[in-house]
């Protein structure tokens, strides 16, 4: 029997990543929030690996936290190893990779969740979208009856849509650690019109740490000094991390033939189950089929948590039987009596086609109703968090009647993912990777602050101390830009002949400034250092000075590259359009057109199977319909 149980301004389906920040954002706007979880005490849970960041993904977390987000924060305070990678490269592909104690990183977000004001948190299943006659949103029934009505609602619902656990033969009802699925939601998006599929994703086993043979794999420890995905600094983060090494090792050819000679044991392999699986983070089963040539695969050993034995083996995700799965994990070198505490199974779930979305990530044909993570059909805690973010903001924006806020392909690798989503469509769960920034000298992770922190600050969960640290930043940017232009130095000045001798640069004839000599190649902020000349600020501005200055003609090139793009986003595309009369346009064009409908020229071009062709005829058709609705207005 449904009975009514409150009204709220908001109501967030899923206590997952993508859940608290999409609750944190409506409620700390304002908003009467509701987040309805399976369980209070698995919220912010890790079901994979217990890290945050890596390449592109460390980038999204900065740009959480520059726009007033929790994941990041929460990453620095409950760390047990920094690394930045990818350090021997430029800083566009420069990334912070945190391993996590994954039992704290709950507790904390929990305890921030039930501390947060206008927000509440209720352990319940949502099993129903309540509309009315005319298809508008109402809010959600849960599976004890309560009706909750919302001006909106945000689903969450991670893996557990329908899903279930597989291990070799056995296909069950389940979801991440022992969790039950959520029944009837699925049911219920098909009856407002959302088509439903299927993916999967898998996790490895966990293995106790006393039966981890160490001495074979090599050690990989943490950076030496501290690193914070947060541009706020507290007394919580600043202190000195543990530091838990993780540790490397590889499969061999035994390991392979294991594999190979069990694959007929797997549900996936014979072809009874539809799930399609994420391709960059294959199960080992996969990465053996798929690169056959390959003698070994890199595995990694990483602590799940201080007061935890158990050890995450990132790399050997396996949907093979049990008994297999130990087989062959004994066959790894430091694994040979390695003792399995959770075994490695895949998951199958349900999502919807992210093509109805919005950039908003509002459904475009339910008002209201806004979807986050991966129901969206991604993968990874980051990107999940990065959806939660914008649909919380968006819709308390809607709420108050504000406009939406929509990032760019050119702002952040935010305005990325989401663009991928509901512009390009996936067919596969979706990780966000560097190589899909066509802009990523310009989305760095080291200037997340400088790129979103005024757009943080405006909507409102920027706090006010932290917009003030953030001034204060850009103003010392501003200054030592200034004072490397304007500073000259004499050619006979002896501590400048030192420092350049030293590096091996050539000496000037004339007076030069010191952004001049930053600009060389083998010189940088910290070897300038040496000069009493060189301006001397907090190490962030410094990291800014040094990268401004050096790669200044190519971020010139890519900010014209930028003007170009925005000029083909501000064309915008009418919406009832009918693409399929339009002469010139290829047949693909003309079907993927009327079914995507992008809002604007640009969002056109980046549609699968739209060539420069097509773009060039829209842009004809455009300036047809700008002619004629001049003549109809005359």
């Amino acid at each position: 029997m449904a009975f009514f149980a409150g009204t709220f301004d908001c109501v967030v389906v899923g206590g997952g990543h993508a859940g608290c920040e999409a609750a944190l954002a409506a409620s700390r706007l304002g908003c009467q929030t509701l987040l309805l979880t399976i369980s209070r005490d698995l919220i912010a849970l890790m079901p994979c690996n217990p890290s945050i960041g890596g390449p592109a993904k460390g980038n999204i977390v900065r740009e959480i936290d520059a726009l007033g987000g929790e994941m990041g924060i929460n990453t620095d305070a409950t760390a047990l190893q920094a690394k930045l990678l990818n350090t021997g490269k430029g800083p566009a592909v420069h990334a912070l990779r945190v391993q996590s104690d994954r039992y704290q990183y709950q507790r904390r977000m929990i305890r921030i969740m039930d501390q947060q004001e206008n927000l509440l948190v209720r352990q319940n299943v949502a099993v129903a979208i309540l509309t009315d006659d005319a298809g508008n949103l109402l809010g959600v029934e849960t599976e004890t009856g309560a009706q909750y009505l919302s001006k909106t609602v945000i689903l969450c619902t991670g893996t557990y849509l329908d899903s279930r656990i597989i291990r070799g033969e056995s296909n069950v009802p389940g979801a991440p650690v022992g969790q039950m699925p959520a029944y009837g939601l699925s049911d219920s998006l098909r009856s407002i019109g959302f088509n439903v599929r299927r993916f999967k994703t898998g996790t490895p086993p966990r293995l106790h740490q006393r039966s981890i043979d160490f001495s074979k794999m090599t050690l990989q420890p943490g950076d030496p000094r501290r690193r914070h995905f947060s541009f706020a600094i507290t007394e919580e983060t600043r202190q000195d991390l543990p530091d838990l090494p993780c540790y490397l090792t590889y499969t061999n050819e035994t390991t392979h033939r294991i594999i190979r000679e069990n694959l007929g044991r797997s549900l996936f392999y014979t072809g009874e189950l539809p799930g399609i699986g994420p391709r960059y983070c294959p199960s080992i089963e996969n990465k053996v089929i798929r690169f056959h040539d390959k003698e070994r695969h890199q595995l990694f050993v990483e602590p799940e948590g201080l007061d935890s034995q158990e050890y995450y083996f990132q790399g050997f995700s396996s949907a093979l039987p049990e008994d297999v799965q130990e087989k062959f994990l004994h066959t790894v070198p430091g694994m040979e009596k390695a003792e399995v505490v959770r075994s490695g199974y895949a998951i199958e779930y349900d999502a919807i086609d992210s093509l109805v979305l919005r950039h908003t990530l509002e459904s475009k044909s339910i008002r209201g109703l806004y979807f986050a993570g991966q129901i969206n059909g991604t993968s990874g805690y980051e990107e999940a968090a990065a959806q939660g973010l914008m649909a919380g903001i968006n819709a308390a924006l809607a709420i108050q009647g504000k406009e939406p806020f929509v990032l760019s392909r050119s702002q952040a690798y935010i305005g990325v993912l989401i663009d991928d989503l509901v512009v390009k469509g996936i067919s596969e769960p979706y990780r966000m990777l560097t190589s899909a920034a066509e802009y990523r000298l310009l989305l760095r992770q080291d200037n997340a602050d400088l790129r979103l922190s005024e757009a943080g600050y405006r909507i409102g969960l920027l706090p006010e101390a932290r917009y003030r640290a953030f001034l204060e930043k850009k103003a010392m940017i501003e200054e030592g830009i200034k004072a490397l232009r304007d500073t000259v130095i004499s050619p006979k000045d002896e501590t400048m002949l030192k420092t350049l001798t030293k590096a091996g640069s050539v000496l000037p004839k004339h007076g030069i400034t010191l952004m001049e000599l930053l600009r060389r190649p083998e010189l940088s902020y910290q070897t300038l250092k040496a000069l009493p000349q060189m301006p001397s600020y907090p190490e962030e501005v410094e990291e800014q000075l040094d990268i401004q200055v050096r790669y200044e003609g190519y971020i010139e090139k890519q900010e014209a590259q930028v003007r170009q793009f925005n000029k083909l986003e501000q064309k915008a595309l009418p919406q009832d359009a009918d693409y399929l009369p339009i002469q010139g346009l290829s047949l693909e064009a003309r079907e993927k057109l009327n079914l995507h409908r992008p809002e604007t020229l640009g969002q056109a071009s980046r549609i699968t199977g739209i060539t420069p062709a097509d773009i060039s005829v829209l842009l004809i058709y455009l300036e047809q319909q700008n002619q004629r609705n001049t003549k109809e207005t005359c």
